[in-house]
């Protein structure tokens, strides 16, 4: 057991009345279009395999932390309330008090036995869900509040679990008492996947006492292949370090189905619902196009080692498909007087080619909406108050951007929307997005480099602190297009053979630009020696860290190749 000396915790009586504010969504939710069976799509419950679990989003507030006089600056501790028909806890909640009341924990119960295999040992086979055998104290606040005028406490338990089995969460309590061993549930080990800590939630610091660290945690292994589902519970200890085992584990899907996925109706109906507004800036002139009007439009096809240049077909079916990027073919403007026209794409053509898959074990479903631009635009320099026009770094034949929505699959609510943004990107929350009409959410792409962001604004590729870096213009205008109605579905792999027939174009894995190298280090060394001699340094250190595809003109390789086709966004 460990002390702190160094914040202030606080009673029930305090704060259970004032939690933070619930996040709705604008609107209501819609009717879905349903199937027959109990479970599904928003159905809000989900099949596991020998377990179903339910999100359970009201609280019971347990304890709160506050580093500072500002209550917002502080964390809340949670135990989920509601829970029935069999439904057992598996773990406590936690989150920051400067976001509104919007997590959840997943509660469970066993629906099926286990069929006879490696875990029974020839035994009888061991139930899905058993209580711990007992709890160890983590860490506490106790015998400090008369010293230093604290008025609540603190303590955090770790659930022992029988022989086999694993704990999903830890228990937080104000009361140096053990929980009731069926406070929560531990799960049968063969039932859980590994999990890792994501989202540093808080912590403490003192000379006096232990630290306590406290993180949200995710599934190890993601992307549209993972099993493993996060509890919505929370890791927290005074010495794990990065890279350890953790104590607790994720759940893991056995269902193979993924009964809980949209079907085809579904996928739509949430895409009329929840499908954002992209605008461009004003200022934009490499707008987007449909693949049709690009090919339409004298769109070419180069083979190395050929002279004989392709047009492409109109639905790309003359591209070579599959495979690996080998450099043997790219794709480039037309070489006739519509060069200059295809650059500058065609709004009125423009959509938003779809990409449906699970997530975090089919609990979410991801909606990746891609739009292509025939032409990326160079880049702009800012240096402090003076911007720097860059006449070729940046540019390219070709840009591929996307953002990507996050569904729950228990009740059909937007979770967060992904915002890729040149070799990174971050997800945003709902209850940080901005709505335009109902539960339709803006995106805003930037000037020339058409990555995406949630909110207008100047964001700076560099450092921001210092003023340097590349600019990123994000501006709302009347150019732009509406997910909700424009747009394709490309991909729904989950669905099944045949459910959804991908474009030939999809299945082309080259470049969608040529490979143009100059020496864009001359250019940038002639800019630096123009700025004044105190942030020449900082310029070039900026320089430095800017990525590759910046110094080149290279096409990009299309949605089927990049690693989040498969695999779960940066985050």
């Amino acid at each position: 057991m460990f002390r702190c000396k160094c914040f202030r915790w606080s009673r029930i009586s305090d704060l259970s009345s004032r939690e933070p504010d619930t996040f709705l969504l604008p609107a209501p939710l819609p009717q879905w279009p349903q199937e027959c069976s109990a479970t599904g799509f928003a159905s809000g419950i989900i099949k596991l395999g020998e377990l179903e679990v339910h999100k359970i989003s009201k609280f019971e507030f347990v304890c709160g932390c506050n580093l500072s006089q500002d209550r917002k600056q502080g964390v809340s501790f949670y135990k989920p309330r509601g829970e029935s028909d069999g439904f057992f806890s598996l773990g406590h909640y936690c989150q920051p008090n400067n976001k509104p009341l919007r997590g959840y924990v997943l509660v469970a119960r066993e629906v099926a036995k286990p069929e006879a295999g490696d875990h029974c040992n020839g035994n009888p086979c061991l139930p899905a869900l058993q209580n711990p055998l007992d709890y160890t104290l983590v860490w506490s606040s106790s015998d400090v509040e008369s010293e230093e005028n604290f008025d609540g406490s603190g303590y955090f338990w770790l659930p022992q679990p029988p022989e086999g089995y694993k704990a999903l969460g830890f228990i937080a309590t104000n009361k140096p008492v053990k929980p009731e061993l069926g406070e929560v549930k531990c799960v049968r080990a063969d039932l859980t996947d590994e999990c890792e800590t994501h989202r540093l939630i808080l912590k403490t610091s003192s000379v006096l006492s232990e630290v306590l660290a406290v993180w949200s945690i995710r599934p190890r292994h993601r992307g549209m292949h993972g099993k493993g589902i996060s509890a919505g519970t929370f890791f927290c200890s005074c010495y794990w370090s990065t890279g350890e085992e953790l104590s607790i584990a994720c759940l893991k899907s056995f269902d193979t189905s993924l009964q809980a996925m949209p079907n085809l109706d579904q996928i739509h109906a949430i895409i009329r619902h929840y499908g954002p507004t992209l605008f461009f800036h004003p200022d934009e002139v490499y707008l987007p196009s449909s693949l049709q009007w690009f090919f339409d439009n004298g769109a070419l096809l180069y083979t190395r080692g050929d002279s004989v240049v392709k047009p492409i077909e109109p639905d790309g079916s003359n591209l070579p498909g599959g495979g690996t990027n080998d450099g043997q073919y790219w794709i480039d403007l037309p070489s006739d007087v519509r060069r200059e026209i295809v650059k500058f794409g065609n709004l009125q053509s423009a959509k938003l080619y779809v990409h449906v898959k699970p997530a975090l074990g089919g609990t979410f479903t991801d909606i990746a909406m891609w739009i292509f631009c025939p032409f990326n635009g160079p880049a702009t320099l800012k240096v402090g108050l003076v911007n720097v026009p860059l006449s070729k770094i940046g540019q390219h034949v070709g840009d591929w951007e996307h953002f990507t929505l996050r569904v729950s699959n228990f009740t059909g609510e937007l979770w967060s929307i992904y915002f890729s943004q040149h070799s990174g990107g971050e997800w945003v929350d709902a209850y940080d997005l901005e709505f335009i009409a109902g539960n339709k959410a803006t995106v805003y792409s930037s000037k020339n480099g058409h990555a995406s962001f949630p909110h207008p604004g100047n964001y700076m590729q560099g450092s921001s602190k210092l003023g340097i870096g590349i600019r990123n213009d994000a501006a709302r205008s009347n150019l732009y297009v509406d997910s909700s109605t424009q747009y394709e579905i490309m991909a729904a792999e989950y669905l099944g053979h045949g459910a959804v027939s991908e474009p030939c174009w999809l299945q082309y894995m080259r470049e969608w630009g040529p490979t143009i190298i100059y020496d864009s280090r001359k250019e940038l060394e002639k800019i630096v020696e123009r700025l004044p001699v105190m942030v020449r340094n900082s310029v070039q250190n900026i320089f430095d860290k800017l990525p590759v595809e910046l110094f080149k003109e290279e096409g990009p390789t299309g949605p089927k190749e990049k690693n989040n086709w498969v695999g779960d966004e940066r985050w």
